[in-house]
């Protein structure tokens, strides 16, 4: 497992019967969280008065009890700042697990010796391109949702990277895509976390487990002569890492070498010194 251990502004504090206890900068929160499955004495005295706790609803969605909760502040990840909120359905518009894929990139970014170009897709709340950014990189950032794609400007901001060679994009990633091919434009690396499930702007439905094939294909045309990385990024439960290791290798790997490599990601758990699975990875590079 790829585990973030780069966060001072960030702990979680412990985990168990579903649910995560977490320090934000000096703010604790207590949210939902389906792999922490086992039971815990929850005995940390955090667990009784968070700042902050979300609770699910048995009929869908939910809502946060806020005590003292401000409506959003800042945290720090090395040289980066972001904005965080309680936002619905339990987020806060920050993944801390994501911090190895952000390293990942910004060494490969800086150790490259040449300008290049990234394309962020499902981008969010902009963390990744915000360290990609950092680290020299120019970033295509793409999302279809006009409130990420502000709240990612912000976080580009508060890091002092408001004048970076970012391009912020509002629109659906595979119709981006497309369009940037038939255009010519070409980039070294790409970055995307799809949704599990969703709909297109026509209508049409996007499930991972049958379209992720095809985007990640979709994606391969448009990449440059010379690429660098491509890191995939899922949620999905059930998907194994290895599938999407399998994916890059079939639509990247045969065509320019390199090596794939593939894994879960998750974060160290204070209390147990254990690790909480987060999510899969998987990741092409070029060497």
């Amino acid at each position: 497992m790829w585990i973030a251990q780069g966060w001072e502004d960030y702990e979680l504090l412990d985990c168990g019967g579903g649910e995560k206890l977490e320090r934000w900068g000096d703010r604790i929160l207590v949210r939902p969280d389906p792999q922490a499955i086992w039971r815990t004495p929850k005995s940390l005295p955090q667990w009784r008065r968070p700042d902050g706790r979300y609770f699910r609803s048995s009929s869908g969605g939910g809502h946060w009890e806020k005590g003292n909760l401000p409506s959003q502040w800042q945290i720090r990840y090395r040289d980066l700042t972001f904005q965080v909120k309680p936002m619905n359905f339990k987020h806060t518009g920050l993944f801390p697990e994501q911090a190895v894929n952000w390293d990942f990139a910004r060494e490969k970014i800086r150790r490259a010796g040449r300008p290049i170009s990234v394309l962020n897709l499902f981008a969010y709340t902009g963390a990744a391109t915000v360290a990609c950014a950092a680290a020299g990189g120019g970033v295509c950032h793409v999302d279809a949702a006009k409130g990420m794609v502000a709240w990612a400007r912000e976080n580009a901001r508060v890091s002092g990277l408001e004048k970076a060679p970012i391009r912020w994009i509002v629109d659906d990633c595979a119709k981006f895509v497309e369009r940037e091919i038939r255009r010519g434009r070409r980039y070294d690396a790409i970055i995307m976390d799809p949704p599990s499930y969703g709909r297109g702007p026509t209508g049409e439905v996007w499930k991972l487990e049958e379209s992720l094939y095809p985007f990640v294909e979709l994606c391969s045309r448009v990449l440059s002569d010379r690429p660098l990385f491509v890191i995939i990024n899922s949620y999905t439960t059930g998907l194994a890492p290895g599938v999407l290791g399998y994916l890059l290798q079939l639509l990247v790997g045969e065509k320019y070498g390199g090596r794939c490599e593939w894994d879960e990601i998750g974060l160290p758990v204070t209390a147990t010194g254990l690790a909480l699975p987060c999510g899969a990875t998987g990741r092409w590079m070029s060497e």
